[in-house]
This record gives C-alpha cells, sequence and structure tokens, in this order.
C-alpha cells in the first residue's frame, strides 16, 4: 500500500513537471497592462507643511509642502507641492516619506530648470521591510529548521506565481489550466519541504491533490451555473482596455483555485499528523480506530478553518459590503450582484473542498500509518503547528 501511494505521488510529480515545461511562458507578452499604472518615481521626506487660503473642491483651505528629494537627479533639491486645490490630498506630517513623479518638461524649457514634482504616493518599502524581517525571525526562531524550511517553501511559491502563473495567463495560456498545474507544482514543492518525504507528507499530498480536483470541479460548474463573467472589477476593465486576450472568466477560476490551495495545505498536513501522532501513542490501534480518532479532530478543524476562510473573503469584500449596505439594497439584492457573488461562490467552493479533504486525508494517512513499524513512528508524527 505504501508503495502504491508513493508511486501515485511521483506520477503526480511527473505529471506536473511535464504540465509545467509545456505550459511554461516563451518571450514577451504581447499586453504591457502596466503601462500608465505607475510612473518612475522618486523618494522625498517632508521638510515644512504650511497652510493658506485657497478654492478647492471639498476645503477652502490648501497646503504647501516642501520636500526635499532623496533620490534622483534633483538630489538634495527641495519641491514644493500645493495639495488641496484637487488631485491627492493624503494627511501629511513632517518627516513623512513619499514617492514624487517629475512632471513633463515643456520643450521650450530652459535645460538648467529642474522640473516640478507631484505627490504619488507614500513611500512604504522600509515598514514593509521591517515587518518581513520580523516575519522570517520569528519563523525561524519558534520552527528552527522546519521553520526555514518552510520559508524557502515560500519563496519558490511565490517563484512560481510570479515567473510562471503570471506570465503564462499573459501569454495566453488558460488561466485555469495554469493555476491548476501551478498549485500542485507549489504544493508538490511546499509539503516536503516543511515537513519532510514520507507517509505523512505522501497522504497530505494525495488528499490535497484530490481535494483540489474537486474544488476545481466546483468551481467551473457553479462560476458557470451563476453566469460569473469577471467583469465586476477595475483590474477587469484595465484588462479589456488593453486587449490582453485573457480570459477574465478563467481568471476568477484561477483566483478560487490558488486560494483554496492554503488552507487545503493545512488541513490534510494536520489530519495527517494527526493520525501519526495517534498511532505512536497507541501502535494497536487498527484502521477504523485511528480514521474515526482522527476525523474527531478534523471536524474541530474543519469548524475553525471555514470559520477562518469566511472571514478572510469577508475581510478581502468589506469596502463592497460597506457600499451596499450604506445604500438601500436589500441583502438578497446585495448578494446578487457579481462583486459579491464571486466571493460568495469562491467561499463555498473553498469550503467545501475543505471538508472534503478531512475525511479523505485521513483515511490515507491510516492506511499508512498502519503499515509502519512502531519504531519509525517518533520520527513521523512530529505535530503540525498553526
Amino acid at each position: 500500500m505504501g508503495r502504491l501511494f508513493a508511486a501515485a505521488v511521483a506520477l503526480l510529480a511527473l505529471g506536473t513537471a511535464v504540465a509545467l515545461v509545456a505550459l511554461w511562458p516563451r518571450g514577451e507578452p504581447d499586453a504591457k497592462l502596466g503601462q500608465g499604472l505607475a510612473a518612475p518615481s522618486e523618494r522625498g521626506e517632508v521638510e515644512r507643511i504650511e497652510t493658506f487660503a485657497c478654492s478647492g473642491f471639498q476645503t477652502d483651505e490648501c497646503r504647501r509642502v516642501e520636500v526635499r528629494l532623496a533620490t534622483g537627479p534633483d538630489t538634495g533639491e527641495i519641491t514644493t507641492l500645493e495639495l488641496g486645490a484637487g488631485g491627492l490630498d493624503p494627511e501629511l506630517a513632517v518627516a513623512d516619506e513619499v514617492r514624487l513623479v517629475a512632471n513633463a518638461v515643456p520643450p521650450d524649457a530652459s535645460p538648467d530648470r529642474p522640473p516640478g514634482y507631484t505627490l504619488s504616493d507614500f513611500e512604504r518599502r522600509s515598514p514593509m521591510l521591517l515587518l518581513v524581517l520580523v516575519f522570517v525571525t520569528l519563523v525561524v526562531v519558534f520552527g528552527r529548521l522546519r521553520g526555514a524550511l518552510s520559508l524557502l517553501g515560500l519563496g519558490v511559491s511565490l517563484a512560481l506565481v510570479l515567473l510562471f502563473i503570471v506570465p503564462a495567463i499573459l501569454t495566453g495560456r488558460s488561466p485555469l489550466l495554469v493555476a491548476s498545474v501551478g498549485a500542485l507544482a507549489v504544493m508538490l514543492v511546499t509539503i516536503p519541504l516543511a515537513h519532510g518525504v514520507g507517509p505523512k507528507s505522501i497522504a497530505a499530498i494525495l488528499g490535497t491533490a484530490a481535494s483540489l480536483l474537486l474544488t476545481v470541479f466546483l468551481a467551473v460548474t457553479f462560476t458557470d451555473l451563476a453566469h460569473l463573467t469577471g467583469l465586476s472589477s477595475e483590474e477587469a476593465t484595465i484588462l479589456q482596455a488593453n486587449d490582453a486576450g485573457v480570459s477574465l472568466r478563467g481568471l476568477v477560476l484561477a483566483g478560487m483555485v490558488i486560494g483554496a490551495l492554503g488552507v487545503l495545505d493545512d488541513m490534510t498536513i494536520s489530519q495527517a499528523s494527526t493520525v501519526m501522532a495517534l498511532r505512536a501513542a497507541d501502535p494497536g490501534q487498527r484502521f477504523h480506530e485511528l480514521f474515526r480518532r482522527g476525523l474527531r479532530v478534523g471536524r474541530d478543524h474543519v469548524s475553525a478553518t471555514v470559520n477562518t476562510l469566511v472571514l478572510a473573503y469577508v475581510g478581502a469584500s468589506l469596502p463592497v459590503l460597506l457600499i451596499f449596505s450604506s445604500g438601500e439594497i436589500g441583502f438578497l439584492d446585495t448578494v446578487n450582484v457579481e462583486l459579491v457573488a464571486k466571493e460568495v461562490i469562491a467561499t463555498l467552493v473553498g469550503s467545501i473542498g475543505l471538508i472534503a479533504a478531512a475525511p479523505l486525508t485521513t483515511a490515507l494517512a491510516a492506511l499508512l500509518a498502519r503499515r509502519i513499524p512502531p519504531g519509525a513512528l517518533d520520527a513521523e508524527h512530529m505535530a503540525h503547528a498553526h
């Protein structure tokens, strides 16, 4: 049985590798979707803010902001911005770091005249980098070697998204097919890296793959039944305007598949680890005892994880819900709007895949655990930490 399951994982890995090679993007995508979305900018620091009377759209008081440039050809120079009469007008304080975009220089302007600048955004990379360093440190300190390997798996996952999934979709590949292959590749890398290669990982991989296929089936079926078009977001407008040739409905499906993968990995590893721990505690347990006791833990895990999944989607959709709730649209009408319906269907599809993963992975792990010698169980039943 163990060799059969291992062979199934090997075939899955081989098929995923072949699909990766076949779908790997070649050449540059025809659509340059980022053009016009963000111009090159320079970093600056706010040195002085003063208010003055003006006739703005929403206020009679404007602000004159002096910013010292920290990068670019005018490094060290001070440029003055006037905010409040229209355009971007965020709350600023002295010492805030911001991003500035150079204004176009008229053809007849003096070459020695420095260009004016426009406020583009805040500089956010420093606090984000600090947060990343705190996260990495905590993962390594708490998880030690396993934590470091999980970070490596996270890096591989992001690389697959940025180097395979996104470019392949832009070159015209089917978003659903690309997302499915990419999700399988991520799973086949991250689970062995974080949890080793053994019966626990084999059960988790097979359980995740089967549940992911069910999720794909449900996503395709109910996206079709609900007539989701993918036209409800601003991003869809940009894709259409650029004639990118990307299937918007396919992007909706791809998002559901990738979104479900994270919770499926968590569920399957937890269930496999629970079964191995139960067998280690009492090597004499039979299959039905391991399955029944493991599934008892799985029910609690499903209840908690489904709640997490729903709240994650609600949090992502909170601005939309606020907009609709502030009007006179009823609940049932709000749910029917595609912008909301898409998140509802994604939540339910992911939750069903999650529920199916619990008994399936528990059964696979129980079958494998029964065939592990008692002396080898200690190395295999290391508990899964959330």
